[in-house]
């Protein structure tokens, strides 16, 4: 079952604001449901959700309870850029392949957005537009190719050369592609919320549930629990993050640690246009504005997961942090109050792999999810949730497992 990880340490930003409390009971018994979903982070959360939308009998269980895992150590930038440039990926995958998982990524971003604003989820949505700098990765000539490409495949793209760049948003750089219809949000709110319009339509929720083992057959899938309790589902969707099961094939799959920060408010206008900002670098920096006008930066990625040494090094990583988006923006104060480190899982190509697990046709998982976790996650819902109701997702090939 699960290896256990420290997913996330440090004071997050998220903590500032206070997400709904979602109830959760302990389980005394043993239960049966359609689907039990392990997990109640965001990608646990947007499948209860989807799936009780569908009709479908629902149970969630979290080993340590709802919004208690990676999800607070996110920094919510909810784009549908890929880690993986397009240029890049299509070298990869092949061109078709890479402009369907943008295509699709995209899709995904304006779906959600749609989703909030059916189900009222207030979690402060706003559509925000990105800034991707030139970098050691892709530096001016290779960003203004990769603009090229995203416009070929329909995904709408500026190049923006230094001078357009320095005048419109302050940033003294070689270069930046600018899109549009991102999403900025509380992702704490936004699983909370989920997670309550999964109970209203009778979800069941379950934590501290810590799962043990797992059976299945052709039927069914029984789980076995730490206390004693089974839960019987006709599926079984791993929603764990980074903390992957042992049934999960080994797959191109690595975890890497981040360390982020958040500044005090500052005044209204951080910088114009309040846009997402990351750099084609490797590691990259990104970073976004809060409604209340604080910045949230992070980067510094390390390829590792020794908790203790991950943990160590906050105070160093947060001051280089701070000291990298002083020399973007000179006006602002960039001393954190508030400094986190997490986990999370990535994959070479930068896409996550979701769906049903090789040989086990009722479990399916999600993981791999790099720097696009919501996004992914929302992907993930939609896949997961037309195999549940014996459909076939037109993109289902592109993220599985056996790809």
């Amino acid at each position: 079952m699960p290896r256990k990880l420290d997913l996330r340490s440090g004071r997050t930003v998220w903590s500032a604001y206070r997400a709904p409390v979602v109830p959760t009971s302990p389980l005394t018994r043993d239960a049966k449901t359609d689907v039990l979903i392990v997990g109640m982070g965001i990608s646990g959360a947007m499948m209860a959700e989807t799936l009780t939308a569908d009709g479908h009998s629902v149970i969630c269980i979290d080993r340590r309870g709802p919004l208690k895992g990676s999800t607070s150590a996110t920094t919510a930038l909810v784009q549908f850029e890929i880690d993986q440039p397009l240029t890049k990926l299509s070298r990869m995958i092949g061109r078709a392949s890479a402009e369907q998982a943008w295509r699709r990524s995209r899709l995904a971003v304006s779906n959600l957005a749609a989703r909030i604003d059916e189900l009222s989820i207030n979690c402060g949505p706003s559509r925000t537009q990105s800034l991707y700098l030139a970098g050691t990765v892709l530096g001016p000539l290779q960003l203004r190719d990769e603009a090229e490409a995203r416009r070929q495949a329909g995904i709408g793209a500026t190049y923006l050369t230094p001078r357009p760049l320095a005048e419109t948003f302050g940033i003294e750089r070689d270069g930046a592609i600018l899109s549009h219809g991102n999403i900025a949000l509380d992702p704490r709110k936004l699983t909370a919320g989920l997670l309550l319009k999964a109970l209203e339509r009778k979800a069941r929720f379950h934590a501290p549930v810590e799962a043990t083992m797992i059976e299945d057959s052709a039927d069914e899938v029984i789980v076995a629990t730490r206390d004693g309790p089974t839960i019987t589902a006709r599926h079984l969707v791993l929603a764990t993050g980074y903390e992957l099961t042992d049934i999960v094939p080994a797959t191109a799959h690595q975890i890497i640690s981040t360390w982020a920060i958040a500044t005090r408010p500052q005044s209204p206008k951080i910088w114009p246009g309040a846009a997402f900002i990351w750099e084609a670098s490797d590691p990259y920096l990104y970073m976004r504005a809060t409604a209340d006008g604080r910045v949230i930066c992070g980067g510094e990625d390390e390829d590792f997961v020794d908790e203790t040494r991950r943990d160590s090094l906050i105070a160093d990583k947060s001051e280089r942090i701070a000291e990298k988006l002083g020399r973007l923006f000179p006006q602002l104060d960039t001393r954190p109050d508030f400094a986190w480190t997490g986990s999370f899982g990535t994959t070479t190509t930068g896409l996550p792999y979701i769906g049903a697990i090789p040989r086990h046709p009722r479990i399916h998982s999600v993981m791999g999810y790099g720097g696009n976790g919501i996004t992914f996650s929302r992907i993930a819902s939609e896949i997961v949730s037309a195999s549940v109701n014996g459909m076939n997702d037109t993109d289902a090939g592109l993220f599985a497992f056996n790809r």
